[in-house]
Protein backbone atom coordinates (compact mmCIF):
# COMPACT_ATOMS: atom_id res chain seq x y z
CA UNK A 1 0.00 0.00 0.00
CA UNK A 2 1.16 3.46 -0.56
CA UNK A 3 1.13 6.76 1.32
CA UNK A 4 1.36 9.88 -0.66
CA UNK A 5 2.85 13.61 -0.35
CA UNK A 6 1.25 16.06 -2.95
CA UNK A 7 3.64 18.72 -2.97
CA UNK A 8 5.33 20.99 -5.63
CA UNK A 9 8.24 22.28 -3.35
CA UNK A 10 8.53 20.34 0.48
CA UNK A 11 9.96 17.18 0.17
CA UNK A 12 8.60 14.63 2.59
CA UNK A 13 12.09 13.05 3.60
CA UNK A 14 13.58 16.59 4.58
CA UNK A 15 13.17 16.51 8.52
CA UNK A 16 12.35 19.98 9.02
CA UNK A 17 9.02 19.25 6.70
CA UNK A 18 8.60 16.17 8.57
CA UNK A 19 8.59 17.77 12.29
CA UNK A 20 6.81 21.37 10.70
CA UNK A 21 4.00 19.61 8.14
CA UNK A 22 3.75 16.04 9.39
CA UNK A 23 5.27 14.21 6.31
CA UNK A 24 7.01 10.88 6.88
CA UNK A 25 10.31 9.05 4.96
CA UNK A 26 7.82 6.03 3.75
CA UNK A 27 5.69 8.76 1.46
CA UNK A 28 5.79 8.96 -1.81
CA UNK A 29 6.39 12.53 -3.19
CA UNK A 30 4.43 13.22 -5.90
CA UNK A 31 4.54 17.22 -7.61
CA UNK A 32 1.41 17.17 -9.71
CA UNK A 33 -2.30 16.76 -9.53
CA UNK A 34 -2.30 14.46 -12.69
CA UNK A 35 0.53 12.48 -11.37
CA UNK A 36 -1.26 12.02 -7.55
CA UNK A 37 -4.63 10.91 -9.53
CA UNK A 38 -2.54 7.94 -11.45
CA UNK A 39 -1.34 6.97 -8.49
CA UNK A 40 -4.90 7.13 -6.79
CA UNK A 41 -6.89 5.55 -9.62
CA UNK A 42 -4.27 2.23 -8.81
CA UNK A 43 -6.84 1.76 -5.70
CA UNK A 44 -3.31 0.89 -3.97
CA UNK A 45 -3.33 4.59 -1.92
CA UNK A 46 -4.10 4.43 1.70
CA UNK A 47 -3.11 7.53 2.91
CA UNK A 48 -2.37 11.21 0.82
CA UNK A 49 -1.38 14.55 2.07
CA UNK A 50 -2.33 17.42 0.16
CA UNK A 51 -1.02 21.07 -0.45
CA UNK A 52 -3.28 23.03 -2.42
CA UNK A 53 -1.42 24.96 -4.65
CA UNK A 54 0.83 24.07 -7.06
CA UNK A 55 3.21 25.22 -9.33
CA UNK A 56 1.14 23.38 -12.80
CA UNK A 57 -2.41 24.17 -13.60
CA UNK A 58 -3.79 22.14 -11.33
CA UNK A 59 -4.09 21.97 -7.38
CA UNK A 60 -4.36 19.66 -4.55
CA UNK A 61 -8.37 20.95 -5.04
CA UNK A 62 -8.78 18.93 -8.38
CA UNK A 63 -7.02 15.88 -6.37
CA UNK A 64 -9.91 16.57 -3.80
CA UNK A 65 -12.91 16.64 -5.70
CA UNK A 66 -11.45 13.81 -7.97
CA UNK A 67 -11.50 11.91 -4.34
CA UNK A 68 -14.68 12.52 -4.06
CA UNK A 69 -16.42 11.73 -7.18
CA UNK A 70 -14.90 8.57 -6.93
CA UNK A 71 -15.92 7.82 -3.47
CA UNK A 72 -19.65 8.91 -4.65
CA UNK A 73 -19.11 6.50 -7.79
CA UNK A 74 -17.70 3.49 -4.85
CA UNK A 75 -15.02 3.61 -7.68
CA UNK A 76 -12.04 4.71 -5.21
CA UNK A 77 -11.30 2.21 -1.69
CA UNK A 78 -11.42 4.60 1.87
CA UNK A 79 -8.05 6.52 2.40
CA UNK A 80 -7.15 8.34 4.95
CA UNK A 81 -6.06 12.01 4.04
CA UNK A 82 -5.00 15.40 5.15
CA UNK A 83 -3.99 18.57 4.31
CA UNK A 84 -0.66 20.46 5.00
CA UNK A 85 -1.22 23.85 2.82
CA UNK A 86 -0.89 27.18 4.45
CA UNK A 87 -3.71 28.53 1.50
CA UNK A 88 -6.62 29.08 4.31
CA UNK A 89 -9.07 29.30 1.57
CA UNK A 90 -7.59 26.40 -0.58
CA UNK A 91 -7.20 24.40 2.96
CA UNK A 92 -11.27 24.97 3.50
CA UNK A 93 -12.20 23.83 -0.17
CA UNK A 94 -10.18 20.30 0.35
CA UNK A 95 -11.56 19.67 3.43
CA UNK A 96 -15.03 20.11 2.18
CA UNK A 97 -14.30 17.67 -0.58
CA UNK A 98 -12.62 15.37 1.61
CA UNK A 99 -15.00 15.46 4.27
CA UNK A 100 -17.75 14.56 1.45
CA UNK A 101 -15.69 12.05 0.51
CA UNK A 102 -15.37 10.10 4.00
CA UNK A 103 -19.46 10.64 3.95
CA UNK A 104 -19.79 8.47 0.96
CA UNK A 105 -17.30 6.00 2.14
CA UNK A 106 -19.29 5.59 5.52
CA UNK A 107 -22.72 5.86 3.54
CA UNK A 108 -21.52 2.83 1.60
CA UNK A 109 -20.18 0.81 3.99
CA UNK A 110 -23.66 0.95 5.88
CA UNK A 111 -22.45 3.37 8.91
Amino acid sequence: MMKIWLDDERDPKDPFIQKEFGASSDMLWVKTAPEAIAYLSTGKVTYISLDHDLCANATGYDVATWIEAQAFAGELPKLNWDVHTQNSVGYQKIVTALANADKYWEDQNGK
